[in-house]
């Protein structure tokens, strides 16, 4: 598979802050491939420096074959970027911004319509409505169609779906399947770990350090310990009373749940549930359960600490 990104132990400080350090990873042509973690784990800078927007302190990073520094105007003329907020001009119509990027990058929405028809055909109907007016969601699609009008051979998206609703976020995924098929390189950051499972490959990243690289299923294969779903109605209560439980080694929340791993090989829920009825906490409901892609990333964070 041909390199579309090669990433070699690029570090980035901001101060006294490490934003990233040492870095590597290769993207290939046609993958989906996603950044995943919080906020503050390093995805936009790695991503402004992917877009030559700024410079790695070390290391080296190739775009499409060309060095992200000395080859700069090659890489921008390429790629297409969406940036995490919303940077399209707000006092311009949709068609109006539209038309101007495509201008920018030489072409026309004529030309490559075809391109954005899938995506802009949601906003069509409003194509004289200022950008301002959009919602979330259309001004989502609005950034895309923008970044697609020059027909980039990358595409690079940092936290697209942020603060938008999950109507929108399951849309707009469907959309990146859509153009992964069409032979397009997609580079994604997002901190909702239901996202991470639809990209072909995800790289974890935490406080500026890559944690792991793999396919999803992957990391789901990585977590070794014996783990439960537990549920109570005093979820607070139940989380402290576990974390107490001599063979306790992570206690999670995860939505209404509390997913508990243990030391031992092979413990049995009827003695974890019959410790917690002789603290206090006597409707606890203890069922084993498959790990997921967000417990193999609680699972890294706590290993690196």
């Amino acid at each position: 598979m041909d390199t579309v990104v090669k990433i070699s132990g690029v570090s980035k400080r901001f101060g006294q802050v490490k934003a990233l350090e040492r870095i590597s990873f290769e993207v290939g042509r046609g993958e989906l491939f996603g950044c995943i973690g919080a906020d503050g784990a390093g995805k936009t800078t790695l991503f402004r420096i992917l877009c030559t927007l700024i410079v790695p302190d070390d290391g080296h990073a190739e775009v499409l074959g060309f060095d992200t520094v000395a080859g700069y105007r090659e890489i921008r003329r390429r790629i297409g970027y969406m940036p995490g907020r919303f940077s399209l001009y707000q006092d311009l119509s949709v068609e109006e911004n539209l038309h101007f990027f495509a201008t920018v990058f030489g072409t026309s929405v004529e030309e490559n319509y075809d391109m954005i028809r899938d995506i802009y055909s949601h906003l069509e109907p409003f194509r004289k409505r200022k950008a301002a007016q959009l919602s979330g969601g259309m001004k989502q699609k609005l950034a895309l169609s923008c970044a697609l009008v020059h027909r980039p051979d990358l595409l690079v998206l940092d936290e697209p779906t942020t603060g938008v609703d999950a109507v929108s976020r399951r849309e707009f995924w469907q959309m990146l399947r859509r153009l992964k098929e069409n032979g397009i390189t997609i580079l994604v950051s997002t901190p909702y770990m239901d996202e991470a499972s639809l990209c072909d490959r995800i790289a974890f990243l935490q406080d500026g350090r890559l944690l792991g690289i793999d396919r999803p299923s992957g990391f789901a294969g990585m977590y070794r310990r014996p783990l439960f779903s537990i549920k109570a109605r005093n979820k607070h209560r139940l989380m402290t009373e576990l974390r107490h439980f001599p063979h306790a080694v992570s206690v999670n929340a995860f939505g209404s749940e509390v997913h508990y791993s243990d030391s031992r090989p092979d413990p049995d829920p009827s003695e974890i549930q019959a410790w917690l009825v002789s603290n206090g906490i006597t409707d606890a409901l203890v069922t084993k359960t498959e790990p997921g892609i967000e417990d193999t990333f609680m699972m890294l964070i706590e290993n690196e600490t």
